[in-house]
């Protein structure tokens, strides 16, 4: 509705996905190697899923959602 030529431009020309393509490539590195540094850093092994499933789940999804909200801030809304 806003700014139609700004948007129109690239995508016209095939940039805004590759643009596109090269954020959502960034935000799932950066997502993964986040999650794998919490996880180590919290001591969220393999042992403990074998032994306490419910606890890894709880565990590994805190550390998924706070990636998720980094990485939303630093790649995507910026």
């Amino acid at each position: 509705e806003h700014r139609r030529v700004r948007y129109a431009n690239p995508l016209t020309s095939g940039e805004l996905n590759a643009y596109l393509a090269d954020i959502d490539r960034q935000a799932e590195e950066l997502f993964l190697r986040l999650v794998k540094q919490m996880a180590d850093a919290e001591g969220i092994t393999e042992t403990l899923k074998a032994s306490d499933q419910m606890k890894w789940v709880r565990w590994m999804n805190s550390c998924r959602d706070r990636a998720s909200e980094t990485v939303y801030h630093q790649v995507i809304y910026t």
